[in-house]
């Protein structure tokens, strides 16, 4: 099984924390569109036997396009490649174009998901991230989304500078309110270049406090069990049999092909990229050129993301898995290494039901996860 993410690089406006490839300007909408529908023509050999069973639109802001050509690019899969009979596809959407008649147009097109970016139910949090909802919008998108929808996430923000845990819980609870399937939280990242950074520097903006993000996190884990949802990614929770196919397919090392400038694939074998600029990739595109770079994992590039990805989930990292494609040395390396989080009860090794053991990150240890991966990885190869 495989996944098609497509990347709109397109936003309203931009958010201040945000690094990801956007435009503000809807000029190239319809030229890209096209280059879109171009390059999965190109690239339809790719997967090769590959069923896809998911289909993802991200961004950007995916709700900038219409119901019409949406399903021009869903057309567009279903013509140039095998899909299952009911795919996972999901539509990244902001609060502010979600509005009554567009969320039933959506349900009446193939989308089945809303991944919706709420981030905070809070004016001042929005204000402060310039987001281009407001409250009551994201409220109202909620009310009259979860009567059309089945499967809906929502993404929520934690560590802003002024939400205090009171109201961090708050924002947790207003979610759950709507009796929505799954919530993908992230942390406050200043990231380099961005407008978020500019302006803590400039003492705008007050630094973001990673002791507060840790708090935060631990409470929304705590709030989310209670609630009956399964951690099942370090930033991702969801109802059981509703997580997202999509997002789990990376993390389990799936292939997947991304469309569209910046868009990232896998092949099992190759990690590639498309450029990240508009005018290149559209350019290249009409010439029949895919702007695109690929880069061959090594064995160890491969061990690395295996720790990287099992870690951060529920599944872990299988031992058994680890020597029987790495081999003893890798083995017994990641044995040694992971031994000081054992003791100080960051990570465990737990034996499933089918007696395998797996090393996984222990409730404590889930913050500091992503930290503790890397000093897990190889270095050189052996």
């Amino acid at each position: 099984m495989s996944g098609i993410y497509i990347h709109i690089p397109f936003c309203k406006q931009a958010c201040f924390y945000c690094d990801f490839h956007f435009s503000t300007s809807l000029k190239k909408k319809e030229a890209m569109l096209l280059a879109f529908i171009k390059e999965i023509e190109i690239r339809k050999s790719e997967l090769g036997d590959k069923i896809v069973e998911t289909i993802y639109f991200g961004g950007g802001t995916p709700s900038v396009l219409n119901k019409d050509e949406i399903e021009l690019l869903i057309n567009a899969v279903y013509n140039n490649f095998k899909v299952v009979a009911n795919p996972e596809i999901t539509l990244e959407a902001n609060p502010d174009d979600l509005s009554e008649e567009k969320i039933i147009a959506l349900s009446k097109s193939p989308i089945n998901r809303l991944s919706i970016g709420i981030q905070s139910f809070f004016e001042r949090d929005l204000k402060l991230m310039n987001r281009a909802h407001n409250s009551i919008e994201a409220k109202n998108c909620l009310s009259v989304a979860i009567r059309h929808f089945k499967n809906i996430s929502v993404d929520l923000i934690y560590g802003i500078p002024d939400c205090s845990n009171k109201e961090w819980r708050e924002n947790i609870q207003t979610a759950l309110s709507f009796g929505i399937s799954h919530i993908s939280s992230y942390a406050l990242t200043v990231e380099p270049k961005t407008a978020l950074e500019t302006l803590i520097a400039k003492g705008k903006i007050k630094k973001v406090s990673e002791k507060k993000a840790q708090e935060q996190f631990y409470i929304l884990m705590e709030e989310l069990e209670k609630a009956g949802f399964i951690h099942y990614e370090l930033s991702n929770f969801g109802k059981e049999g509703l997580f997202s196919k999509n997002n789990s397919s990376y993390w389990l090392g799936k292939s997947y092909l991304g469309i569209g400038p910046s868009a990232h694939s896998f092949d099992g074998k190759q990690r590639s990229w498309n450029v990240r600029n508009n005018t290149q990739y559209i350019k290249s595109i009409q010439e029949n050129n895919l702007p695109i770079e690929r880069e061959t994992l090594s064995k160890t590039d491969n061990y690395n993301e295996y720790i990287m990805t099992g870690l951060r989930t529920i599944w872990g990292v299988s031992l058994a898995k680890i020597k029987s494609n790495y081999g003893e040395k890798y083995l017994h390396y990641l044995k040694n290494q992971s031994q000081k989080y054992i003791d100080e009860k960051l990570l465990e090794i737990v034996v499933t039901t089918n007696g395998v053991e797996k090393l996984t990150t222990t409730k404590r240890g889930k913050f500091l996860c992503d930290g503790i991966a890397s000093d897990l990885f190889m270095l050189n190869s052996i």
